[in-house]
């Protein structure tokens, strides 16, 4: 089975920077969710999470990068090492060459950027080193933010899957995204 290598040193483009996610950021990852009270909607749960959940999470999250199940990092700014978001990689196909990334930025480090820019380097990564062949961001077609970030970040909008996801007992409308290895220059 295909599996994410440990990372020798985070991804950096020298104005944002993405590593491991770590314990560490369970403590800003609660107050992004609290700082805005509809982000558990966006991800389609129920509910914030608690910490001891976060907490199951992070204890779960290298075994999830060994076996490539999933990857979950953090985005911090240059000479500040606190969470400002966070990207999962997951809905991995390894056989078909496929990844969907799934991002938050904190409420207070929103509109500066760094949701793009961290989009750019994880996406570049896993299309380029990881061999990847289509990446791909979903989300809810009037989540206009996300949507203005990855087309800045040079994913291209594909329209959108009526009634794609089941969420809190509804079905949802997801609008797709997707960057292709042939989508990179150089």
């Amino acid at each position: 089975m295909p599996s994410f290598p440990e990372l020798a040193e985070p991804f950096t483009d020298g104005s944002v920077i993405v590593r491991l996610a770590a314990e560490r950021d369970i403590p800003e990852i609660l107050i992004a969710y609290q700082d805005d009270p509809e982000m558990h909607v966006r991800f389609g749960e129920e509910r914030p999470p608690s910490g001891a959940e976060l907490g199951r999470l992070a204890e779960r999250a290298e075994g999830d990068r060994v076996s490539g199940r999933g990857l979950a990092l953090t985005i911090v700014e240059p000479g500040d090492d606190t969470c400002a978001g966070q990207i999962y990689v997951h809905h991995l196909d390894w056989e078909n060459g496929r990844a969907e990334l799934g991002i938050w930025v904190a409420p207070t480090r929103r509109g500066s950027g760094l949701g793009r820019r961290a989009l750019v380097l994880v996406a570049g990564w896993l299309l380029r080193d990881r061999g990847f062949q289509r990446v791909q961001v979903m989300t809810e077609p009037g989540n206009e933010r996300m949507i203005a970030a990855a087309r800045a970040a040079g994913f291209n909008f594909e329209g959108v899957l009526r009634g794609y996801t089941r969420e809190r007992g509804a079905r949802i409308d997801n609008a797709v995204l997707s960057l292709v290895r042939g989508d990179l220059a150089g």
